[in-house]
């Protein structure tokens, strides 16, 4: 398909760090986003909650994180990488399975470092050709990781509570509206709510309720620090029954309302220069 320059949607290559401009919660808590990410570590050490499972990782390690796949990060103090960002709705060549792949062969290193480097610098051109070429450096990188993904130790097949994990965290980034809680995906599943939480605790070494928290929190921060949105609007948004049920949880596991959430990030965001 034809690049179309009028499809909108982030397409750059960044700091791993900026993911978190606004706070670690904006990695930490489990989410998914509408762009695809690519994330390659330089450096450092973390865990990354992908495709179900929740594992370690190091240096040279490459991440694919498809549009709308449930994820977190941790990163250690000394962790560098770099992200790829393409838009969901921006026609690209990355893979459309979530990958997590150890690097060890410096030659392959070597492939990806210019691959990003590349992006990067027609990044810095930005003229009228600049979003082909970087999704066209971003379609060389997507085939890449798909020829190491045949032969990577870490592409082996899945248990059946990996499958069930994995099932549940798909239901989580599609449940947008809050539609169901946690024993509502067990029953959409088939299993009981007893089950799906011993087998998201030996998955991910988090229960199926606190997955489902993350992501709601997560959705709640962002729309906070995103808008200005009434908060009745965004619990309703959310599934909550009442601002005030809303504001409970927040306060809950923030320790702040949302208002004064939502001061702090507006005031990050003119402080750097940005728009709330």
């Amino acid at each position: 398909m034809p690049f179309d320059p009028k499809i909108r949607g982030p397409l750059d290559v960044r700091p791993l760090l900026q993911l978190m401009s606004a706070g670690a919660w904006q990695v930490e808590l489990a989410h998914e986003r509408d762009c695809h990410l690519v994330i390659w570590i330089t450096r450092g050490q973390g865990r990354v909650l992908l495709d179900g499972q929740c594992r370690g990782f190091g240096p040279h390690t490459a991440l694919c994180i498809p549009a709308r796949t449930l994820f977190s990060l941790e990163l250690g103090r000394q962790c560098i990488g770099q992200v790829l960002r393409i838009g969901e709705d921006i026609p690209s060549g990355l893979p459309e399975t979530p990958m997590q792949i150890r690097i060890n062969d410096m030659q392959e290193q070597g492939r990806i470092n210019a691959l990003f480097d590349a992006a990067l610098r027609e990044q810095q051109v930005a003229d009228d050709h600049t979003a082909k070429a970087i999704t066209s450096y971003a379609d060389l990188v997507g085939i890449h990781l798909q020829r190491l993904w045949v032969r990577a130790p870490e592409n082996r097949k899945p248990t059946a509570a990996r499958r069930l994990c994995r099932a549940y965290c798909a239901r989580l980034a599609q449940d947008a509206e809050g539609a169901f809680n946690m024993a509502g995906h067990a029953s959409e599943l088939g299993v009981t709510p007893t089950h799906l939480t011993r087998v998201c605790k030996q998955e991910t070494g988090k229960t199926a309720a606190a997955l489902l928290t993350e992501r709601q929190l997560h959705a709640a921060r962002s729309l906070l620090a995103s808008t200005r949105l009434p908060m009745r609007d965004i619990a309703q948004s959310l599934g909550f029954g009442s601002a005030a049920y809303f504001t409970r949880f927040i306060t809950q596991h923030t320790g702040s309302t949302p208002s004064d959430l939502r001061k702090k990030a507006h005031g990050a965001q003119l402080a750097s220069g940005r728009n709330p």
